[in-house]
């Protein structure tokens, strides 16, 4: 995701490393820290995919700065990865918050809708952080408060987000 997250930040507008990595931290930081370790090889390898490119600008005081740049080629992997975003893409929630801070970048509104309508369907599958064999247990199905905190809590998340969806999709719908 942070392959994404870089391409969907250098769309909006050519970065500085620290500027891009103070995004990152703000959209994934505090679920997954980004290390200068793991930012500047990822951002090494898009470059040597052709995916960015690197501009030197003189520095006001200090040394010169480079600047990121999203390459055509960059934006079309973008734009192919919010099309079609793998099955744990939309899945885990993580993720998933990823991919929507960026589907807005995608034109067409049916292509969001697309993407959109995956992750309604894997929301409207019966699931449960906690199973009685094959069986998804429900909060009411639970006597341990804190089990059931945890079902009550996504329960009450997962609806929220159905409802945006819904009306999300009906927004795209009639565009």
């Amino acid at each position: 995701m942070l392959k994404l997250a870089i391409l969907g930040f250098l769309y909006d507008r050519p970065l500085h490393g620290y500027e891009l990595r103070r995004h990152l931290v703000a959209l994934t930081g505090h679920i997954r820290p980004i290390s200068d370790g793991t930012l500047y090889p990822a951002i090494k390898r898009l470059e040597a995919d052709g995916l960015l490119t690197r501009e030197t600008e003189p520095g006001t005081v200090a040394a010169p700065r480079h600047t990121l740049h999203l390459t055509p080629a960059g934006r079309a992997a973008l734009f192919d990865w919010l099309r079609a975003p793998e099955d744990l893409d939309i899945s885990d929630e993580n993720r998933w918050f990823t991919v929507l801070a960026f589907l807005r970048h995608l034109d067409a509104p049916a292509d969001q809708a697309a993407v959109l309508r995956r992750r309604l369907a894997f929301l409207s599958e019966p699931a449960s952080f906690f199973y009685e064999g094959a069986r998804p247990l429900r909060a009411e199905d639970i006597t341990d408060p804190f089990r059931s905190g945890v079902l009550l809590v996504a329960r009450a998340t997962s609806q929220a987000e159905i409802t945006w969806l819904h009306d999300t999709l009906t927004l795209l719908e009639t565009t």
